[in-house]
């Protein structure tokens, strides 16, 4: 489990990507690159990373789910998401 201050810095940068993202795709459609510079380095897309939205665990993040591959697990034997279930051949 990731500590508090890392999920907090995460959805820290997820709020000013969302904030500045129509300044920066208008700033870069114009290529005023210099005032691209001057907004928030925390307002790039780039510095975003994946994470458990449960855990904030960073590695084996499944896209589809938004979660790491151990809640995953937990949840689909659980019957908690919905369409899941364990395969067997």
């Amino acid at each position: 489990m990731a500590k508090e201050s890392v999920k907090a810095r995460q959805r820290k940068r997820e709020k000013m990507v969302a904030h500045y993202a129509d300044k920066r795709k208008a700033l870069k459609e114009a290529g005023e690159y210099r005032a691209l510079d001057l907004l928030p380095k925390n307002a790039s897309p780039v510095r975003l990373k994946n994470r458990c939205q449960l855990t904030g665990r960073p590695r084996g993040y499944m896209r589809h789910f938004g979660l790491s591959r151990n809640m995953f697990r937990d949840m689909a034997l659980e019957g908690k998401i919905p369409g899941v279930k364990k395969a067997s051949w």
